[in-house]
């Protein structure tokens, strides 16, 4: 190899390794996500999304909650992949909200009145990692209140179990599939039979019954 060859492929090597450095996602500071309009991005795993929109589209100021799948390493799974827990993602419901209007610490707060924080093992009827809780961090700023909420509800909430969700960095969101959006509003009766049936409701109804 002559020398302008190797100097070629030192050029190159070094460009290379500064691209990646560049791209590097940072694990504890992740970009602040805000949309154009303002709003923001909140992301919560809390088992079957069906039951977890519902809870957020009912509060001023946010625009929107969307079904969908977190955290895996597969792009734009389907549901029958998902829900086979080979994907490693978990269902989840995107919040977009105006926090002018409302804060992401009462996004939070509803978050833990909505779900099982002490389950491992999936959410009520729900088994496998799929169902499992989390919170996804968009921010520096979202991790620091979360972290201190779960701290808070640790010490002062209804729960004697431990408090398991763990708090997570945000890497991906894959809506899922229109049949899945909405649910409750489309397909009320089955969802809150099965919303019933899976435990959820007397869950709720025995841990939160004064609020």
């Amino acid at each position: 190899m002559n020398l302008y060859n190797l100097y070629k492929k030192c050029i190159l090597v070094v460009c290379l390794g500064f691209m990646v450095s560049c791209n590097a996602e940072d694990p504890v500071k992740p970009s602040l996500e805000t949309l154009k309009d303002g709003h923001e991005r909140a992301t919560f795993a809390g088992g079957c999304f069906w039951c977890m929109e519902a809870p957020f589209e009912k509060l001023e100021g946010v625009s929107s909650a969307v079904s969908g799948y977190a955290g895996g390493t597969i792009v734009d799974p389907t549901y029958k992949q998902v829900s086979s827990g080979s994907t490693k993602h978990l269902e989840v419901v995107q919040v977009t909200f105006d926090p002018k209007l409302i804060s992401y610490e009462e996004l939070v707060s509803t978050y833990w009145r909505s779900m099982d924080p002490t389950d491992l093992g999936g959410q009520f009827a729900d088994r496998g990692y799929q169902y499992s809780t989390a919170i996804f961090y968009h921010n520096e700023e979202q991790m620091k209140i979360a972290e201190k909420s779960k701290k808070e509800l640790s010490k002062t909430g209804p729960f004697k179990k431990e408090i398991v969700t763990p708090i997570i960095n945000y890497s991906n969101f894959y809506p899922a599939e229109e049949y899945h959006q909405d649910y409750y509003l489309k397909n009320p009766t089955h969802y809150y039979g099965y919303r019933k049936g899976s435990g959820r409701e007397g869950f709720l109804e025995k841990f939160w019954e004064k609020d």
